[in-house]
């Protein structure tokens, strides 16, 4: 049997690549492990040799035709399509024009999103094309697979609580969504064992804000470890009979049901819903005084650049629920349908 890297020698000589394709929306039976052409590095952009590659919850709602999106948000494109954000490799080529990397860099990154929503964003596959201002230098201290592992997740923590990063107005709100300042404050974390949540719990013990975390029980320990000063086991008690006065609520599963959580908030207080669609609660907000804010996560390779020393220094850990070879990518994506994911999901490539 050829090794992984015979393999991808021999796709350079030919143009073609493993990657994980699909032609029609479905379960993860349509992610199929096959050849594809090897993208060509366009103006701007570098081709990274893909070592590692984080999965998060837009891949599954691409790969089920975002049905929880109304029908008239749903993006629009041509199938095969490829899934996928986050990588993390060595730059292989570098367009002319590009200056601030040069083959055998080691990288991290995000690509094309929000803009690659259907599948331009080809993440899970031997080798992607990326625009040079959405990656960064992998931080030494971490291997490819945990720097893969956190792109989106970390970039969403970061631009709703510390530094929003661009000035695309969300559709969903009148006012531009703004970080509050966290030194001080209580925090609480809604789904606080996840990607994004156990991203926020460590963002705001690092800002200096006493940390309440919302999960199950068997993420208490780990939790805690990253900084969480309270716990609340969900599956026991419900979170929003229980707690009041706080600065912020990070709820990091959101959706309809993200309301019940401003009567815990102190007036001046926010709300931060990760996911806001369905929330109904403005009328609410209002009267308590309180603010509900949502933004997009968005490509931004400065920021990576900015929190690849707390990467690498260990002041954020990024934590790996399981790992799965590219080739498994249906494996991968049955673990993330069971749910209770803790940390992330990530796909070895080499």
């Amino acid at each position: 049997m050829e090794s992984i890297e015979n393999n991808i020698e021999k796709g350079k000589r030919t143009g073609l690549m493993k990657a994980i394709l699909q032609h029609a929306f479905g379960g993860p039976e349509v992610l199929n492990y096959e050849d594809a052409p090897i993208p060509e590095v366009k103006e701007g952009e570098v081709l990274i040799k893909v070592h590692a590659i984080g999965m998060n919850p837009p891949d599954w709602y691409l790969r089920d035709g975002y049905k929880s999106l109304p029908p008239q948000w749903r993006p629009e494109g041509s199938f095969p399509i490829i899934l996928g954000t986050d990588i993390s490799g060595v730059v292989e080529k570098v367009a002319d024009n590009v200056e601030d990397f040069s083959m055998g860099d080691e990288v991290y990154g995000m690509v094309r999103f929000p803009e690659g929503v259907f599948g331009e964003s080809r993440a899970y596959a031997e080798y992607v094309s990326v625009p040079a201002k959405q990656i960064a230098i992998k931080p030494s201290g971490i291997d490819h697979i945990h720097a893969a592992a956190a792109p989106m997740s970390l970039l969403t923590a970061w631009q709703f609580m510390i530094d929003l990063g661009h000035n695309v107005q969300n559709p969903l709100q009148a006012h531009k969504h703004k970080p509050i300042r966290l030194g001080g404050k209580t925090v609480l974390v809604n789904g606080a064992g996840g990607g994004v949540g156990h991203f926020a719990v460590q963002i705001a013990k690092w800002k200096g804000a006493k940390v309440i975390a919302v999960a199950s029980s068997k993420q208490e320990d780990f939790l805690r470890k990253l900084g969480a000063e309270e716990f609340i086991d969900y599956t026991k008690t419900n979170a929003h009979d229980v707690v009041n006065g706080v600065d912020l609520v990070i709820d990091a599963v959101g959706g309809p049901t993200t309301g019940r959580f401003l009567h815990t908030l102190k007036p001046g207080g926010a709300l931060f819903p990760i996911f806001p669609l369905g929330f109904d609660g403005t009328d609410v907000a209002k009267k308590l005084g309180v603010v509900v804010s949502a933004t997009q996560v968005r490509s931004n390779g400065a920021q990576l650049e900015q929190i690849a020393s707390l990467l690498n220094d260990g002041t954020i850990r990024v934590a790996i629920d399981s790992v799965f070879a590219l080739e498994d990518a249906r494996k991968a994506h049955e673990r993330a349908e069971r749910g209770h994911i803790q940390g992330k999901i990530a796909l070895k490539v080499v």
